[in-house]
């Protein structure tokens, strides 16, 4: 069963979000997606997870997709953590008493932990696909730039062609019309320098059960990022996979992705 809607966040900014459920479902999964994609990728992984009896909801982040706000623009990170508060109770409000679990990826996996330390009590764990935890290499250049003058400066997305070690991902991914094509020095600061700043300051107060999957050859957020943040947190229960040959999207791997799916169903199950 299928279901669109238009969600207003805390401050009337339209949030897009898909409802997939089967019949009876006995788990709810909230999908936060990463920098630049939209929740449309997540069509596969969504009915993998309806197969195993599960509710999903996914949304496309302010500023992406068919959410509102300006495209590729954010002035806080935090109003990406408040938008996915606002989804997390939808569900939980159209299915109570379920088990509630959060799968980030990527930004979408600072979304999650950062939202695992504000709300504590909400979820019953989160899984973390390719993480952002520390500081990527290839937004370095962002500190030497002057917000004042820079914040609404665009710069191109040129990492496509590292998501996947799938040529016809890649190729999707490039000719999908919701992905963005740019983003704002003014979102890049805000997440990945000042946004990542703040949330490792506060790693330590994370207790939720967690899943970290990470691939190995990651070329965009590197393998240690998810280390980082499993070696941090204070969750007495945590597991980490780092996956051999795999690029960013994990989730994506034409041989590999239904193996890890049926990985983050059984851990599910355990805690559900």
């Amino acid at each position: 069963m299928k279901k669109e809607m238009i969600l207003h966040s805390f401050d009337g900014t339209e949030l897009y979000v898909q409802r997939d459920a089967p019949r009876n479902p006995h788990a709810v999964i909230v999908i936060v997606h990463g920098l630049g994609e939209h929740s449309g990728r997540y069509e596969y992984v969504t009915e993998k997870l309806n197969g195993y009896g599960y509710a999903v909801y996914r949304f496309d982040n302010r500023g992406h997709g068919k959410s509102g706000g300006a495209r590729g623009y954010i002035e806080d990170a935090s109003k990406f953590v408040d938008d996915a508060h606002k989804v997390v109770r939808t569900a939980q409000h159209n299915y109570p008493g379920l088990p509630l679990f959060m799968l980030g990826h990527s930004m979408g996996g600072f979304i999650a932990a950062a939202y695992g330390v504000q709300h504590k009590d909400t979820l019953a764990g989160q899984i973390f696909s390719g993480p952002v935890i520390q500081e990527l290499p290839a937004f370095e250049d962002l500190k030497q730039l002057d917000m004042e003058k820079e914040a609404l400066t665009r710069i191109p997305n040129g990492l496509s062609h590292l998501i996947c070690r799938s040529q016809a991902i890649v190729e999707d991914y490039e000719n999908d019309p919701y992905n963005l094509k740019e983003f704002t020095v003014q979102l890049l600061t805000s997440v990945f320098h000042e946004g990542v700043q703040k949330l490792l300051k506060k790693l330590p107060l994370y207790t939720y059960p967690c899943f970290i999957l990470h691939g190995e050859n990651d070329q965009i957020v590197p393998a240690d990022s998810g280390r980082y943040l499993y070696e941090r947190i204070s969750s007495e229960d945590k597991s980490i996979c780092i996956i051999p040959q795999l690029y960013h999207e994990i989730l994506n791997e034409e041989k590999e992705k239904d193996e890890i799916l049926q990985e983050i169903y059984e851990w599910i199950e355990e805690r559900a």
